[in-house]
């Protein structure tokens, strides 16, 4: 045997290029994509077969299943999307893997392409440093593309020779007589692969590579195919261990739908192959049969024959099971219970696990929290109004309420702050650090804002301990305030759900206005009953102290107005624009 320790480190390292390269490939596409993404994402919702497509689409961009499995588990964990609507992403994204496959079969097999390749690194190599932001992102692009088809001739090169290395080949040769025993032996070993290698397309890269070298014959690598399928779905899984009990079935759906697809297929696979077989033999009736490769344009031949097996699985499998889902649907249901009710809370359980899968839709996958941060002072606007305004005997429970949803403000703020620093650390594009800018200061402020409000219940409930209230009629002109805070909480929260670009300022600069003046109206009525003196100076203190919590709240939330629509951002920059000049 020729193949030595240091050879088989020179696979390892080439395998490790082709990943590389695939990542590369996948940043680069995912940043020239840009809000595209975010469009592919509002199109989950709505029925299944939109799912499908969107699972495919986005998996043709990331390139990877997994990061587009993983992506879905997060946006379920983060409720963006609902668990029913998952699941169609999902089986999307099964039939998108089978695009690369595509890719390394015609590319790097029936075509010389890493001269090509090496060609396309130079071309777009000096773009990185001087070209305009689409334009760099495209060449990152295309440099990951031609890092990929190198890695993937270094592996063809770095595979032992078969005539080199006879007892290399009679090992795996005699785990292939037992029949269908040998059929599973090697989908648990094309299970076993994408789980050491952690990416489905480098797993199937070396399946194509195995079986173009002669190593294993087609039927062989169609059974590592479809091992490959089930080992693609334990990243997700792994991925829903910290999330929520609705991440973890969106995972174990993916989980169930491939297990049950390979069951169906093992069942059909020997009459499915030589359907596989007869098509490839029309189009290249010269080559002769798949089962039986002799020379390399029949090893060539059997690589797009995988590719197609691999392809015509995964589309047949969602045809065949897309009107079973609601029944997986319950299984998984019935198995992965909801055994706390917590899941419902507004605890930030979900970015902070790290299930990151591009920087465009982390981002989507923190403005939704942000959503949910708004939600949540709403919800301590209308408990401050309960405490101010309704019977004695609920006194305490509004309190609670507010001192429990003041504390989780706190951890939204420093849970939300540390995901959008963990996005940071990617290559972001402009556009997208501008917006991250503007989460950092929308979620500052809201935090704000129930620290306001818990202020504001602890001044009321040191009067209600003295034994002081507000007059009636000073009760009367607060809440007038508090209307108009109420108003553009709303408003905010209406707008934190419209795209950066449509968010109309003008509305929320007229409920300031108003504010503003309704407060200068308490102010005068403040003034009025001070020298009149209606009430004392300790009464007259805590009204005035509500009326100026209330406007700073409202300035806190005109600043996320202006956060939304990106005018900080924008002045900051005519600022430095005009200082330059």
């Amino acid at each position: 045997m020729t193949y030595s320790f240091f050879d088989l480190l020179q696979l390892i390292g080439a395998l490790c290029i082709f990943i590389y390269g695939m990542k590369v490939f996948s940043d680069g596409l995912q940043k020239v994509a840009g809000n595209k993404l975010r469009a592919i994402l509002k199109g989950m919702t709505t029925t299944r077969f939109r799912g499908i497509l969107t699972g495919f689409t986005t998996t043709t961009i990331t390139q990877s299943s997994s990061t587009t499995t993983v992506m879905v588990v997060s946006f379920v964990n983060a409720g963006l999307i609902t668990f029913i609507e998952s699941t169609g992403v999902i089986m999307g994204a099964n039939i998108g893997t089978t695009v690369t496959a595509w890719m390394v079969s015609i590319f790097g097999f029936k075509m010389q392409i890493t001269p090509i390749a090496i060609m396309l690194i130079g071309i777009f190599f000096p773009f990185m440093f001087f070209g305009r932001e689409k334009l760099k992102n495209l060449a990152e692009a295309m440099i990951g593309f031609g890092i990929l088809f190198i890695g993937l001739d270094f592996i063809k090169n770095g595979v032992p020779n078969i005539q080199e290395n006879p007892e290399m080949f009679m090992f795996l040769d005699q785990f292939t007589e037992f029949g269908f025993l040998s059929i599973l032996l090697f989908v648990l070993a094309g299970t076993l692969l994408t789980l050491v290698t952690q990416s489905s397309s480098a797993s199937t890269a070396i399946t194509l590579v195995m079986l173009f070298q002669g190593w294993i014959d087609f039927p062989i690598a169609a059974a590592m195919i479809l091992g490959e399928n089930i080992g693609t779905t334990v990243t997700a899984n792994i991925a829903a261990i910290v999330g929520n009990v609705y991440a973890k079935r969106a995972a174990r759906f993916h989980f169930v739908f491939n297990v049950f697809g390979v069951i169906w297929m093992l069942i059909l696979l020997n009459p499915f192959l030589n359907m596989i077989d007869q098509v490839m033999s029309y189009f290249s009736p010269e080559v002769g049969s798949l089962f039986n490769i002799t020379d390399e344009a029949g090893r060539s031949n059997a690589t797009l024959g995988l590719s197609l097996f691999h392809s015509a699985f995964n589309v047949l499998n969602v045809i065949l099971m897309v009107g079973f889902v609601p029944r997986i649907v319950k299984f998984v249901e019935k198995y992965q219970k909801d055994k706390s009710k917590t899941d419902h809370e507004y605890r930030l359980k979900y970015i902070s696990s790290g299930m990151m899968s591009s920087p465009e839709l982390s981002m989507t996958q923190a403005h939704k929290e942000i959503e949910m941060f708004a939600r949540l002072v709403d919800k301590m606007h209308y408990s401050m109004e309960g405490l101010l305004f309704n019977k004695q005997n609920r006194r305490d429970h509004f309190l609670k309420k507010i001192k429990k949803r003041e504390e989780i403000t706190d951890n939204l703020e420093l849970e939300i702050a540390e995901y959008l620093t963990k996005i940071s650390s990617y290559n972001l594009t402009e556009d997208a650090t501008r917006r991250i800018r503007g989460m950092h200061s929308m979620i500052n402020d809201l935090e704000r804002v129930g620290d306001i409000y818990y202020q504001m219940s602890k001044t009321f409930e040191r009067m209600e301990n003295e034994g002081t209230h507000l007059p009636e009629e000073a009760m009367e002109k607060l809440k007038s305030l508090l209307d108009l805070i109420h108003e553009a909480i709303r408003h905010v929260r209406q707008d934190l759900e419209l795209d950066n670009d449509e968010a109309d300022l003008s509305v929320a600069m007229e409920i300031e206005n108003r504010i503003n003046k309704c407060r200068d109206g308490l102010l005068e009525y403040y003034y009025g009953q001070l020298e009149k003196k209606t009430y004392s100076n300790q009464v007259g203190f805590v009204f005035l102290d509500y009326v100026n919590r209330l406007e700073k709240i409202g300035d806190h939330i005109f600043n996320v107005n202006e956060a939304i629509a990106g005018v900080k951002v924008k002045a900051a920059y005519e600022k430095v624009v005009e200082a330059n000049e």
